[in-house]
């Protein structure tokens, strides 16, 4: 686990064909794999086990029957942090900034990879499965895709996993666990709020939240690295420019 969180510390520039390359094979080619995975519970869900997921309606009935003006007020709120225009002007910014900081384009490019390859990975297979959604009544005008799989579960989940695998590298203990934190609250914040507003089933948010994460992995091994070559380096120079 050490190595798979410590794999940046490999600060060699590689060029971009190369970059595009592992981008293809370590990230693409896998999520062609993920997208699979999901169209096939998909198929399962609106086939074999239907009986099931007509269950789940219940849950959202519950949700619907309990729901208070306060409620409504504060899920919209973090309904709205999984919104593709949020989602993509945070992303857009913590790249900015994260280049500007570090001046390597290939580590600040990972949250971009990830909610890209989210983002494809969920409008196939929406579009492939085409699931209704609950039988209840929704809070929010829906876009025109299905309810499987969620698409603000499945981007919060891939922008804030990605910002949490970076955190990692955060210095200070107390700001890195504070930053981790907020980064799992977020998503699952989304997730509780489009369930109470009546967008989606259950296993809609449970495989919007997979499709986020797996997403965020691929977007962090994207690249291949050196182990400790980056902190190797820094030693090396240490030592030539002592001698």
């Amino acid at each position: 686990m050490s190595d798979f969180l410590s794999r940046w510390d490999d600060e060699s520039r590689p060029s971009f064909t190369d970059a595009l390359k592992q981008l293809a094979v370590r990230a693409l080619l896998p999520g062609v794999v993920l997208f699979a995975v999901i169209v096939g519970i998909g198929f399962l869900l609106t086939g074999p086990f239907w009986q099931f997921a007509d269950r789940e309606n219940e849950v959202n009935r519950a949700l619907q029957d309990g729901r208070t003006p306060t409620g409504e007020t504060v899920t919209l709120f973090m309904s709205s942090i999984g919104n593709t225009e949020y989602v993509i002007g945070v992303c857009l910014l913590a790249v900015a900034l994260i280049w500007w900081r570090t001046k390597r384009w290939w580590y600040a490019v990972i949250p971009g990879i990830a909610i890209s390859l989210q983002a494809s990975i969920f409008v196939a297979a929406a579009h492939v499965v085409g699931r209704d959604r609950p039988n209840v009544e929704r809070l929010d005008p829906t876009p025109p895709t299905s309810s499987f799989p969620s698409g603000h579960v499945g981007a919060s989940t891939a922008l804030y996993t990605a910002f949490a695998l970076m955190a990692t590298r955060i210095e200070n203990p107390w700001l890195r666990r504070v930053v981790i934190a907020l980064c799992v609250i977020a998503p699952l914040s989304v997730s509780y709020a489009r369930l109470y507003r009546g967008a989606h089933h259950v296993t809609d948010i449970v495989v919007g939240i997979l499709n986020g994460v797996v997403c965020a992995l691929l977007a962090w091994v994207y690249l291949r690295r050196g182990r400790g070559k980056g902190a190797a380096n820094r030693a090396g120079e240490v030592v030539r420019s002592r001698t």
